[in-house]
């Protein structure tokens, strides 16, 4: 095999349809050629793209439908062409290479089918793994970020129990000009609904963000400087929050003094 012809099976190599001689000799080329590595590189990665996109979750129902028409659906006999007749009749030796040929596309494409499910399960988990290590990483910028207020020199806090039974404790640093809330046994809101924090800007609500709740403790630096506010408040909003309040607040904890 010339070196010409080992550039042409990158597309081979890559969906793993290569084998014996040709792989041996293939991979020996992939270790000194640079411009087939980058081929069979950019090849698997549009492989495992394509994967993707075309990945369908079939309807529950198509078990059900396939096993019942298996007993009424009869199956139809081989239909053999005249033209196929003839060549039964050809030698040997140009049966078993058309043969060997039907054997290799075959081996091709379940090769590339079995790399596409692959891939897609290989993309799902490192997907899945990079949408955990974000969540990570929020919950713990949002937890130092409560932990800086709460451990200011001149921090100051308040409690307050809740309209439906939890427990509520705002603490404010004048000096960072931040407010933290933190709550205990919040339960989580309706289906739809979150909570809201508000500024109390001398009795007029200013949104303050959004607080996660699943029945547990909670606790979320305020959005916004505190500015001139007093108060802060606690209401359950749409999802996405409100512009102002559509409710009495669960909670309006005053402010302690400086």
């Amino acid at each position: 095999m010339t070196r010409a012809d080992l550039h042409t099976l990158t597309g081979a190599y890559a969906v793993y349809a290569l084998s014996g001689r040709e792989l041996t000799e293939f991979e020996r080329h992939l270790a000194v050629c640079d411009a087939c590595r980058q081929e069979v590189r950019e090849l698997r990665e549009t492989a495992a793209k394509l994967a993707v996109a075309t990945a369908l979750t079939p309807p529950p129902t198509m078990k059900d439908d396939v096993m019942r028409r298996i007993a009424t659906v009869r199956q139809e006999p081989p239909r053999v062409a005249a033209r196929e007749a003839r060549e039964s009749h050809a030698g040997p030796r140009r049966r078993t290479g058309r043969r060997a040929m039907s054997f290799a596309l075959a081996a091709c494409v379940a090769a590339a089918a079995a790399f596409g499910g692959a891939a897609v399960w290989q993309y799902r988990e490192a997907s899945d793994a990079r949408d955990t290590a974000r969540r990570s990483e929020r919950r713990v910028a949002a937890a130092e970020e409560v932990t800086r207020v709460l451990a200011a020199p001149d921090a100051r806090s308040r409690s307050g129990r809740m309209a439906d039974g939890s427990t509520g404790t705002v603490v404010v640093s004048h000096g960072l000009n931040q407010a933290a809330f933190l709550a205990s046994g919040l339960p989580e809101p309706p289906a739809g609904r979150i909570y809201q924090l508000w500024f109390s800007d001398g009795g007029t609500m200013r949104p303050a963000g959004l607080m996660d709740s699943s029945g547990r403790s909670a606790a979320a630096v305020l959005s916004g400087a505190v500015g001139k506010a007093s108060a802060m408040g606690v209401t359950i909003e749409p999802a996405g929050g409100s512009k102002a309040p559509t409710s009495d607040p669960l909670v309006l904890l005053t402010f302690p003094s400086a």
